[in-house]
């Protein structure tokens, strides 16, 4: 099977929902489903967030951070850190668990590389996008941190399964994209039921069209992929600016500009940069 037929493959696989996913996923989706119910309120949050000790570790420090610690005071405990964070929070928690998780189970040393340099590219988009959300588009912070986290997870997932198809991602990264990143991705996201809203931004990202000023998530989105200083390892998305030209990215925001917004949010997005990166 040359590469095209796999990609091409590996993509029928996800259109139908036949998606291989390990047990740890498996466990992970189940809690993301979970969290997902209306009925999940914060008791039945924790108690389900401390039955993964990594998890619950992740939670309390993200609570910490300086994104979700305005008053400055420390928790220590994951309930405290549910109250302070609440159920949509938890979600991109459990997303990019289930990302890593994902990356974890590669083999290969070059995949290896590509999956930790896609996530490193991922926690700074799903920073940014948050600090963009907030202070820039004033779309949910919280679904735009959840956008940010799953945009490339049908990336990782591909990197999951490359390993059974040896020489897959050696050639031409446009092959990708016009055989495997659309039918994969959605497939993926809808496996995590990724609410619809999310799923257009995410579709977005796959088109390129940006406005500027950003005005939706779908913007915030691509806002905060041409600002991230680690770029995606999959490819170049269309129309894409580069990482020199995304530094010159500016424009006007009420009575100051995106510049000076993104050196004032700058602990913030490093904050939740290394929560990502744990």
């Amino acid at each position: 099977m040359d590469r095209l037929d796999a990609f091409k493959h590996v993509a029928a696989q996800a259109s139908r929902g036949d998606l291989a996913f390990p047990t740890n996923v498996n466990a992970s989706i189940r809690l993301q489903e979970a969290l997902s119910d209306p009925d999940c309120h914060v008791e039945a949050a924790a108690k389900l967030i401390q039955a993964d000790p990594l998890l619950a570790a992740r939670t309390v420090a993200i609570a910490n951070s300086v994104a979700y610690n305005r008053s400055g005071t420390e928790i220590s405990s994951v309930r405290s850190a549910v109250q302070r964070l609440g159920v949509r929070t938890l979600q991109s928690l459990v997303a990019a668990l289930i990302v890593r998780q994902l990356g974890s189970k590669i083999t290969d040393p070059a995949l290896q590389a590509m999956s930790a340099q896609l996530w490193e590219h991922t926690a700074h988009v799903a920073a940014l996008a948050q600090v963009i959300a907030r202070r820039v588009t004033h779309v949910d912070p919280d679904t735009a941190l959840f956008t940010g986290i799953i945009h490339e997870v049908g990336a990782f997932y591909m990197l999951a399964q490359a390993d059974a198809y040896p020489g897959i991602m050696q050639g031409d990264p446009e092959d990708w994209v016009e055989h495997g990143e659309m039918a994969i991705g959605r497939g993926v996201l809808r496996k995590l039921v990724v609410p619809e809203a999310v799923m257009a931004s995410v579709e977005a990202m796959w088109v390129g069209m940006r406005a500027l000023p950003p005005e939706n998530l779908g913007d915030t989105l691509l806002l905060a992929n041409d600002l991230a200083p680690v770029p995606s390892p999959m490819h170049q998305r269309p129309g894409a600016t580069t990482q020199a030209g995304a530094r010159t990215i500016d424009f006007a925001i009420g009575e100051g500009t995106l510049d000076e917004i993104l050196r004032e949010s700058a602990n913030d997005v490093q904050s939740l940069f290394s929560v990502l990166m744990l």
